[in-house]
């Protein structure tokens, strides 16, 4: 009876703890299903609120304008003379005129060599002169007589011939007497050293008092011309086509212009000055692969100085009505090139798709599009990083296309 009892007791104590796990356990999955109602609700006004956030961009419309193609390279300012001044004749210096830097005019007096030595030389010459005139003089008066004696049979004709031989033999002596004359007078002008080219003077090489020699490989002063100057810049061999296709149209230019080309800075954010190509080489070089090419500048403001390192930009044709956007507006992915472009959709809202595009030349600040844009589009400029094909976004600022810059 007892036992009966016990399992009664039992079974009703298990009933009771069964009944109450039943009941913690539905408890606590209504509170994982509140959690999760509160997570996923509240998940979804965030993403609502995200989609509401539009992303804000800055657009530019495409411009159509003409549009040059430059060809650029690295080259090196050379004067257009640039001589080196040497004397023609051995002596002392004896005086300096002339300033370092200073800018002189071809035939200033630059430089004075003692001219003692050149002077007593051009009086020796002019006395040898004289003497051997006065002989001339004497045997042309015996020349007379002689032939009137040998006319009478006074004299043998023999006596005569050598008389007339003796005149043409002083006659030469003159002429050679004549020479050295002239030849002195040249060595005394040399004693003053004048410059032979108009430019700017650089630093002497050498002091008053010292004595210099014609063959005197260092020179007294050199003497280079800056306005204008030339700068020698290369091209690789693949853009020789263009370049000589551009000379060719410019034969038929009635003005007969040279190509422009633009000298810039090393760090390509000044323009130094503006010039025109003045020659072609006839080869490539097979070692670079590029061609060389000369172009001339007026150098008025000094800006250029030989030696230096310039970019050339040569300009070899005009795009006519190009298509233009700012570089910064194409993109680069999988499929090619291609831009976003802001309009209106459905909804009245801004928003931008993605538009393919072929571009052509470039610029630091401008592309070409050849085919995919139509003049007056607007093109997002900034705030790509967030843009997605169809997205609507907020246009916080409408800028202008930078304007294509053709050379004169």
């Amino acid at each position: 009876m007892s036992d009966v009892k016990l399992r009664q007791g039992t079974a009703s104590a298990s009933g009771f703890f069964s009944g109450k796990r039943r009941y913690l356990l539905l408890l606590l999955l209504v509170l994982a299903a509140l959690v999760c109602w509160r997570l996923f609700s509240g998940d979804g006004q965030a993403r609502k609120g995200m989609n509401m956030e539009m992303p804000p961009v800055r657009v530019a419309p495409s411009l159509a304008q003409n549009v040059p193609h430059f060809l650029n390279g690295l080259g090196t300012v050379l004067p257009s003379s640039d001589v080196l001044v040497t004397s023609r004749v051995d002596g002392q210096l004896q005086r300096l005129h002339f300033q370092e830097g200073q800018r002189v005019q071809a035939g200033d007096l630059l430089a004075e060599i003692d001219p003692r030595p050149f002077k007593a030389a051009l009086d020796q010459a002019r006395g040898t002169l004289a003497k051997d005139q006065a002989q001339l003089d004497n045997a042309r008066k015996d020349l007379a007589r002689y032939a009137t004696l040998a006319q009478g049979n006074y004299i043998a004709t023999q006596q005569y011939e050598t008389q007339r031989a003796l005149v043409r033999q002083y006659e030469g002596t003159v002429e050679a007497d004549k020479a050295a004359v002239d030849s002195a007078a040249l060595q005394l002008s040399y004693s003053r050293i004048t410059a032979p080219v108009s430019g700017r003077l650089g630093l002497r090489n050498v002091d008053e008092g010292n004595m210099i020699k014609a063959s005197d490989t260092s020179g007294i002063v050199r003497i280079t011309e800056v306005s204008p100057c030339d700068v020698v810049f290369t091209l690789p061999e693949s853009q020789v086509p263009l370049v000589v296709q551009a000379l060719r149209a410019h034969e038929d230019d009635v003005d007969r212009r040279p190509l422009p080309v633009q000298a810039w800075d090393r760090e390509q954010k000044h323009q130094l000055d503006v010039g025109g190509l003045l020659s072609l080489d006839n080869q490539i070089d097979l070692s670079t692969g590029t061609v060389k090419l000369k172009a001339r500048f007026p150098n008025t403001a000094g800006a250029l100085y030989p030696n230096q390192f310039v970019n050339a930009r040569l300009q070899v044709r005009v795009l006519q009505n190009a298509i233009t956007v700012p570089a910064s507006a194409v993109q680069l992915g999988s499929r090619g090139a291609y831009v976003y472009v802001a309009a209106k959709n459905d909804k009245g809202q801004d928003a931008v798709t993605v538009r393919p595009i072929t571009p052509g030349i470039t610029s630091n600040t401008l592309t070409v599009v050849e085919k995919g844009l139509e003049p007056g589009e607007l093109v997002v400029v900034d705030g790509l990083d967030r843009l997605r094909d169809g997205i609507a976004v907020k246009v916080a600022a409408t800028t202008e296309t930078p304007k294509a810059q053709i050379a004169e």
